[in-house]
């Protein structure tokens, strides 16, 4: 998953961020139907990133297992826009 520039034939995802819109983008070949995924990212913070990242692995035909995150800001409540996920962080900051 990373920022618009992606050589390939790609989905997109259009995210509201607190400071304005950003979007995400993955190849179409790299999930396959039924491929189970996991994602990875260094910060949950708002959940905003995450979630939208898990709607594009969905829409690809992809199942997501959980989350793992390095840092997470526990007090922006990240973890409450991954429903049914399993969510796992190295660090946690209450405020």
């Amino acid at each position: 998953m990373r920022k618009p520039k992606t050589p390939a034939k790609n989905c997109q995802r259009f995210l509201r961020l607190e400071y304005g819109t950003d979007t995400l983008e993955i190849h179409e070949d790299a999930v396959q139907k039924g491929d189970r995924v996991i994602i990875c990212d260094d910060l949950l913070a708002t959940g905003g990133t995450a979630a939208a990242t898990v709607k594009l692995v969905q829409q690809l035909g992809g199942v997501v297992d959980g989350g793992a995150f390095a840092v997470e800001l526990t007090f922006l409540n990240g973890r409450k826009k991954l429903p049914g996920l399993d969510v796992f962080s190295l660090i946690q900051y209450d405020k």
